[in-house]
């Protein structure tokens, strides 16, 4: 038998329904393979006796013929997440110790649903950053290399324990966050699929907050029906989120027919940068002959404000930061700072978050500090969001216009080297450019595998949908993914 942990949700459901395989084998053979990949650096928490506890507990629901499609099968959980008692850190030193007395609506729906907890999975510190160097558990390794190159590559962030875990077969999906590409960037780095729903599609409640009005969890996955199925329990209307739309789930399973005849696929102009790596360049054009092939019209459009999409993003996403962060003050949880005999609460504050916070979100609590400040507020912030707004319009033009979904790179290169663009913040922001714009409006996003470069490391392409219709992008998402026919692992070495 091939081993378990490799099986997508959809194979694993079958076998399990079938009573090939138990939930409990299943989960014995994820913690295993993640216990032998401790060199990855992708799991934080492990959480075993968890595991096997929901493992006998979907067995039985398995048995008993009562068996939602995630029932018995094994999740990562992204350490952003919080989990009833199970430290949940978002990759901070300001967190350390925090085990929360409630579990987030997510996890909520995934465990009602039958979801295993392998563990938690490591991240960019509060989700800040495009390359998982910023986690306070250290940085996450790409289970991919280069073809004889021992270099180690970085997975993606800031959901790069994620993409690193389902990558690597410790488990059969994990669960991500996207603010600003955190799940599709990521995806594509390691060729997996990777799925930002619209705002709203998926609750917040007990999710650790970056910035408000662009975060949204999403699935991070071995296929584009396993997105599905996972999204299918993950979304759903929450009272407990303000922002969470009170709209029907449908079987997004069932809309995975590949068939596009006669759909408008738009390709933005604006997407082509200079420098751009041809790899990327042919890649795109890989794409757009798939569509074709598919019976879909491609079409030529324009997003004219996208240009200014990644400065509009680090002054939104910094400012809701530096609000959102403002809670972590050594009073109530987590860290606090050891003081010396005369301090008082204030320098209390400032020792416990210098302390803490690492040097990123630093960094982003003093920028949306400064643009929220009285006499910044309408250069930047202000003027950001407007920007934000005229972003959005050119979605909606081009929807209007007739387009169904718009095809783009995901990533601007290949997973580079850990530590390669470290030193210019600026270099590292420049990796989401093709992202940032999808939550800047609200809109899906997904990444799908589509090839590998010369030195054999795996590209994605991204489609982004109209609102809510994550069922219909994800059926051209189905399109791509037949015709790519990726199915290509890294070797292992770990």
């Amino acid at each position: 038998m091939t081993k378990l942990n490799v099986l997508t949700i959809a194979q694993a459901r079958e076998k399990l329904r079938a009573g090939e395989i138990t939930s409990v084998e299943l989960t014995e053979a994820c913690l295993k393979a993640a216990d032998d990949a401790k060199t990855l650096n992708a799991v934080v928490h492990a959480t075993p006796e968890i595991a096997l506890e929901q493992a006998k507990a979907a067995d039985a629901r398995l048995a008993a013929g009562d068996a939602p499609d995630l029932c018995g099968i094994p999740l990562g959980i992204k350490d952003l997440f919080c989990t009833k008692g199970v430290a949940s850190q978002a990759a901070s030193g300001i967190l350390e110790g925090f085990k929360p007395e409630y579990e987030s609506t997510v996890t909520s729906q995934l465990f009602d649903a039958g979801a295993v907890m392998i563990g938690k999975l490591n991240m960019d510190e509060f989700a800040m950053g495009s390359s998982n160097e910023t986690s306070v558990y250290g940085n996450v390794i790409n289970p991919w290399r280069r073809d004889n190159d021992e270099t180690a590559l970085t997975p993606g962030g800031s959901s790069g324990g994620s993409a690193s875990a389902v990558a690597a077969d410790l488990c059969l999906a994990a669960t991500g966050t996207d603010t600003g590409g955190s799940i599709r960037q990521p995806a594509a780095f390691v060729g997996i699929t990777g799925l930002k729903p619209t705002y709203g599609r998926v609750s917040r409640w007990g999710i650790v907050a970056f910035a408000s009005s662009l975060d949204q969890a999403g699935p991070m996955t071995k296929s584009v029906r396993d997105c599905a199925i996972m999204l299918g329990a993950m979304a759903g209307h929450d009272p407990k989120d303000s922002t969470s739309a009170d709209l029907a789930v449908p079987d997004f399973e069932a809309m995975l027919t590949g068939d596009i005849k006669g759909q408008t696929i738009g390709i933005p102009k604006e997407y082509r940068m200079d420098g751009m790596p041809e790899e990327i360049e042919a890649l795109w054009a890989e794409g757009r002959a798939m569509l074709e092939d598919a019976g879909a019209t491609i079409v030529d459009i324009s997003l004219p404000h996208t240009k200014y999409a990644l400065p509009a993003y680090y002054v939104v996403a910094p400012a809701e930061a530096s609000s959102n962060l403002a809670r972590y003050d050594g009073v109530r949880y987590g860290h606090r700072a050891k003081l010396s005999h005369g301090d008082g609460i204030t320098e209390m504050y400032e020792k416990t978050r210098a302390e803490g916070f690492g040097d990123e979100v630093k960094r982003r609590i003093m920028i949306g500090t400064y643009v929220l400040s009285a006499g910044f507020y309408d250069a930047y912030y202000n003027r950001a969001r407007r920007v934000r707004a005229l972003i959005k319009k050119d979605f909606e033009d081009a929807f209007e216009a007739g387009v169904d979904a718009i095809l783009t790179p995901a990533t601007p290169s290949a997973a580079f080297e850990l530590g390669q663009e470290f030193d210019d913040p600026v270099q590292m922001y420049l990796n989401d450019v093709f992202t940032v714009t999808v939550n800047l409006a609200g809109l899906p996003g997904i990444a799908v595998p589509a090839g590998l470069d010369k030195q054999g490391l795996p590209l994605g392409l991204q489609l982004i949908g109209k609102p809510w219709e994550e069922g219909a992008l994800m059926n051209v998402a189905q399109a791509i993914e037949d015709r790519a026919g990726f199915v290509s692992k890294p070797s292992k070495w770990w």
